[in-house]
This record gives structure tokens, C-alpha cells and sequence, in this order.
């Protein structure tokens, strides 16, 4: 994933440069595994009504979305969803320190998706008639899977480690 150039400094260290695509592509992908199987989870102790597959809503029955299998196919849509979602904060707001705009990022996202997109498909339920159970829990999802695509987006790509000190300057400075 990371490539290994040495730099100009006579210090002789070498430098961590990151292909931004593909760090891009392993966040949306752990993104998408971690959260998918925490709204599973979400769903399966009823703090949301919403399908864990409610991606494929357009395309799967509603009786299969409730099997077992149509929750791994939920997962997975997931995770698909979240890649496409790391790539597009990786080319507009990676330049974005910190995990505010992660935060923003994942609100919007719920905003599309449960106030806008979602109703209009079918895929959620009109806000108006979901419950403050879900659209709370189906926030609360989002926001921390915004932060976590953006923060590590953000922490990788504006090189927030350099700001630490390394073990090579520690050992040096005594």
C-alpha cells in the first residue's frame, strides 16, 4: 500500500508516500465491513426498523432483505456504498484536517439518504413515520462512519503522523 521513497533529508529516513486510490479503497472497504455489521447489529436488537439491506430495497423482495442471506447482501451493498463514498472524499475534501468534516460528511450523507434518496425509492421509510429510535440510531451510524472515513482520510493524506516524533529523532536527541 505504501510506498517507500527515501527523501532528501541527511538524516538518510524514508518517507511514506501513500497511493490516496488505494488507501481510499481499503477505508471504504473497512468503513463499510465495520458499520454494515454495526447497523446488522442495530437491527437485530431493534434500535432501527430500517433493513440492513435497504440499499437493495429497489432491487431484492422485502421477504428476502429479511433472511439471513439478504442481510449479507445488505452488508455487502454496504460496503460497496462506503468504497464509493471514500473515493468521493478522497478527491473532494481530503484536503479537510481533523474529524469535523468526517462528522459533516456522514450527516450529509444521512440527509440524502433518509430525508432525501431513501423515501423517494422506497428504500426507507418517510421520515415522518420511521420513529426517533431510527432516524437517532440511523444518525448516530453515519456520523461515526463519516468520521471514520474522513478522519482517516484526513490523518493519512495531510501527513499528521510527521507531527509526531519518531523513535530515530528520540534515540538521536540523547
Amino acid at each position: 500500500m505504501a510506498k517507500r521513497k527515501p527523501n532528501n533529508h541527511s538524516s538518510g529516513a524514508v518517507q511514506n508516500k501513500t497511493n490516496p486510490y488505494l488507501y481510499a479503497l481499503f477505508i471504504g472497504f473497512f468503513a463499510g465491513v465495520i458499520w454494515g455489521v454495526v447497523r446488522w447489529m442495530f437491527y437485530g436488537l431493534k434500535f432501527t426498523k430500517e433493513l440492513p439491506g435497504y440499499w437493495l430495497e429497489p432491487f431484492f423482495q422485502n421477504s428476502f432483505l429479511k433472511t439471513y442471506w439478504g442481510a449479507v447482501a445488505g452488508i455487502g451493498s454496504f460496503i460497496v456504498f462506503s468504497i464509493a463514498a471514500a473515493f468521493i472524499y478522497q478527491i473532494v475534501l481530503h484536503k479537510f484536517k481533523g474529524a469535523w468534516p468526517g462528522v459533516i460528511y456522514g450527516f450529509v450523507w444521512w440527509f440524502i439518504i433518509f430525508v432525501l434518496i431513501g423515501p423517494w425509492l422506497k428504500m426507507t421509510t418517510v421520515i415522518t413515520k420511521v420513529g426517533w429510535e431510527t432516524l437517532s440510531a440511523e444518525l448516530c451510524i453515519c456520523l461515526l462512519w463519516g468520521s471514520f472515513i474522513g478522519y482517516s482520510i484526513s490523518f493519512e493524506l495531510n501527513d499528521e503522523a510527521s507531527r509526531e516524533p519518531s523513535r530515530a529523532n528520540k534515540d538521536s536527541n540523547r
